[in-house]
């Protein structure tokens, strides 16, 4: 994957791969130790069914092993994002 600014993802469009707005980046996890990129935080497009997703607050989870593309939208992979635990 080619690198990109994390300042330039910011309010970024979110759709999944079935052409489905997921909703807007808010921020990305990385893990402390290593620095690797665990999740993106998403605040959820207003029609989107945030049931199988894991919550906090106003935003989903999306794990970032999910994205398959940053361009103008993120896209992420419908049958890689984790269903609510």
């Amino acid at each position: 994957m080619e690198k990109v600014s994390v300042l330039k993802l910011s309010e970024k469009r979110v759709m999944d791969s079935e052409g489905v707005e997921m909703g807007v980046l808010h921020n990305i996890i990385a893990e402390a130790g290593t620095g690797a990129l665990k999740e993106l935080v998403v605040k959820p497009a207003e029609d989107l069914d945030t049931s199988r997703f894991r919550k906090e607050d106003e935003y989903i989870f999306i794990p970032f092993e999910a994205v398959k593309a940053i361009k103008d939208v993120i896209i992420v992979d419908s049958d890689k994002m984790r269903i609510r635990a």
